[in-house]
């Protein structure tokens, strides 16, 4: 079902914010994580990855929009290209995920900034090759400035099987409060496009909202799901997501300890020590890219030791993109150090393990 920006009515409930604590260690040896090898290289800006039922994984190149194939083994071959996609400012080919029911569809779901909006589309994955696109949501707005291009772009298949999509505000913080914008949200969609009939408003992909700009999706070993968020200037935000939940931008950043927005679960400040993108969850933590803070993240989600954050390879590999469960239980993490345009192509795709 191709759904279209224009199908949205009703208005978001809030609920009450929570207590925010952001401890920040050097590191823990509890949390240690070590490297289990580079399993591939010479790549431009690896953006999504989504593994497929043998434990290979389709990884996405955002500058190209080329999709490899990648061995847990080591190496990589070319599966096609999602020709669709611009590399507009952070747009490009961005979040990537594998069917829940892959063996007997063959649908792989495609995030792809276009020339006119952001999009999702899906290609059945057969014979080793990609096939033509089906445009499930369009009109996902993009900005048409390079500095301010917040275009979100993370997807992924829920516990229930329903596909989320994360949209950024594509520079305009009025979208995330506005019900009949796509932008700054969080969205719920059913595998073939369609609107569940239990989201929070009836017949509105919207599961929440007040978001600037979500590139991290997970859940936990509890069903409880999480989202990181860009901040603008103070703040960075690891959030737990609720049905529902307005999670407070443009009119607050970071959480203000009171209601009626969620305020963060953890948060980093300033900015340059983190600015988050793909989350994974192995081990009771949350673990999470960092751009500007090129860095691993892990943060506690439980008891004892509730919020505690720990940092890990500073530096050791540049910006770090996307974090990804493997079947096999390691992280595999993409590194985002190439130019989008010229230059050599230095990102890697690197496991570890937890």
């Amino acid at each position: 079902m191709h759904l279209d920006r224009r199908t949205f009515l009703g208005a978001m409930g809030a609920t009450t914010a929570a207590t925010v604590a952001s401890p920040l260690l050097a590191g823990e040896a509890s949390a240690a994580p070590r490297v289990g090898g580079t399993l591939a290289r010479g790549l431009r800006i690896p953006w999504g990855i989504a593994f497929l039922p043998n434990g290979d994984a389709l990884v996405g190149e955002r500058v190209n929009g080329r999709v490899h194939r990648v061995d847990p083994r080591g190496g990589r071959r070319r599966v096609g290209d999602v020709d669709e996609a611009v590399a507009f400012g952070e747009g490009g080919l961005l979040g990537i995920a594998v069917s829940p029911n892959f063996s007997s569809d063959r649908w792989v779901y495609f995030y792809v900034t276009t020339s006119s909006d952001n999009r999702v589309v899906r290609r059945q994955y057969v014979g080793g090759e990609l096939g033509p696109s089906q445009v499930l949501l369009d009109g996902i707005a993009r900005t048409h400035n390079g500095s301010l291009s917040h275009h979100g772009g993370r997807l992924a298949f829920g516990p229930s099987g329903h596909l989320f999509v994360s949209t950024g505000d594509a520079g305009l913080g009025a979208r995330s409060q506005d019900n009949g914008s796509l932008n700054g949200k969080i969205l719920r969609l059913d595998a073939d496009g369609s609107i569940p009939s239990g989201n929070p408003i009836g017949g509105n992909p919207m599961w929440t909202k007040g978001h600037r700009n979500v590139q991290g999706l997970a859940w936990d070993g509890r069903g409880r799901m999480w989202a990181s968020e860009f901040g603008q200037a103070t703040r960075d935000e690891l959030n737990q997501i609720v049905a529902g939940g307005n999670y407070g931008w443009p009119d607050v950043e970071g959480g203000d300890g009171d209601g009626p927005v969620h305020d963060p679960f953890v948060t980093w400040r300033p900015t340059s020590t983190c600015s988050p993108s793909g989350i994974a969850y192995a081990g009771g933590r949350i673990w999470l890219g960092a751009l500007a803070g090129r860095s691993l993240y892990s943060v506690k989600l439980n008891a004892p030791r509730a919020r505690r954050i720990v940092r890990h390879f500073h530096n050791r590999f540049g910006r770090i993109r996307t974090v990804q469960r493997a079947p096999d239980g390691s992280l595999w993490v993409t590194t985002s150090n190439s130019t989008p345009g010229s230059g050599p192509a230095v990102d890697k795709v690197i496991r570890i393990h937890v």
